[in-house]
């Protein structure tokens, strides 16, 4: 009986510590699990997008998932409808990657500090402690900081993705990965680029919208300009008709600007056409290959016909 009422006062006495503590301690894990599980869940179906279909020509049309509708979208749009899906699934992939990993990080912390005031501890020396050890990092690891923080801004600002052709300075050429930390860019040269989002101070699209092939062709100064005006722009514009692999490339009609630039021994005139992004490059070189045709069939002059030579250095003339 001794027994028995000493364990029952011992019991009543830790009652405390052997029935409310952990039954506070496994509630809030139970709260911070479902809490992670509801909102992780919210996350992930706020960053799926889905695609619907016309009613009229039966085609898929992308939509933009909902975590991407309040904001700023420059995705392409037109006939790259699969890969501007692809794009934006993308992005709303990585920004709901850094939300989940906030909002697990802010749970951990949170469940933790609980657990340590329910078991009596005093957390404010923990908080304070934080604080400073924080300050730390962010001084010693302030361009990592820099490169998320970067990183994150590009992605909500739809800066660029993969597959667009950017100039970021030292590196130009077509996006493959867009991180957080880092863009990689393989350039015309097959050199895969690893740029660090904090170092990057300008971004220059070459894909976004539209784009402008510029035409530049340089003829004799004896030559009829009017003539071989009308003559590329008749050419470029019998290319685009007859071609439909070029004209699909093309949005815009051919324009012709003039002379662009006088010189001592040649006359350079430039034209431009809108086309689709990344296909000015090969618009560009179709259309000088046709323009130098029809100047050859329509006997426009280019500079230094056969048989003559310019003037060499050292001002020794033909």
């Amino acid at each position: 009986m001794d027994v028995y009422n000493l364990a029952f006062e011992w019991t009543a006495t830790n009652r405390h510590w052997l029935i409310e503590v952990p039954i506070r301690i496994v509630a809030y894990i139970l709260v911070v699990l479902l809490a992670r599980y509801v909102l992780h869940r919210m996350i992930d179906r706020a960053a799926t997008g889905r695609t619907r279909k016309r009613r009229k020509e039966g085609e898929p049309v992308s939509r933009r998932p909902p975590l991407l509708r309040h904001l700023r979208d420059r995705s392409p749009t037109g006939a790259a409808g699969a890969k501007t899906a692809e794009r934006r699934q993308q992005r709303a992939q990585t920004i709901a990657s850094v939300l989940k990993s906030t909002v697990s990080i802010v749970l951990l912390i949170w469940v933790v500090l609980a657990i340590l005031n329910v078991l009596g501890v005093n957390i404010a020396p923990f908080i304070a402690s934080a604080g400073v050890v924080g300050l730390a990092i962010g001084f010693g690891a302030q361009n990592l900081v820099r490169d998320f923080v970067t990183g994150v801004f590009m992605l909500l600002e739809d800066q660029y993705g993969v597959g667009d052709t950017v100039d970021l300075g030292e590196a130009i050429g077509e996006v493959e990965t867009v991180g957080l930390r880092v863009t990689t860019v393989r350039d015309i040269d097959g050199t895969l680029w690893y740029v660090r989002n904090g170092e990057i101070a300008r971004v220059g699209n070459m894909s976004q919208d539209y784009a402008v092939a510029r035409i530049e062709v340089p003829v004799a100064l004896s030559a009829d300009v009017g003539r071989a005006e009308d003559v590329a722009v008749e050419a470029a514009e019998q290319a685009i008709a007859s071609d439909s692999a070029l004209a699909a490339k093309v949005i815009g009609e051919p324009e012709m600007l003039g002379v662009q630039e006088l010189l001592p021994d040649q006359i350079t005139l430039r034209m431009t056409v809108k086309t689709r992004p990344n296909a000015q490059w090969s618009v560009q070189r179709r259309l000088r290959r046709e323009i130098l045709r029809a100047y050859d069939e329509n006997g426009i002059e280019l500079p230094y016909p056969p048989g003559r030579m310019p003037a060499v250095v050292g001002g020794l003339a033909e």
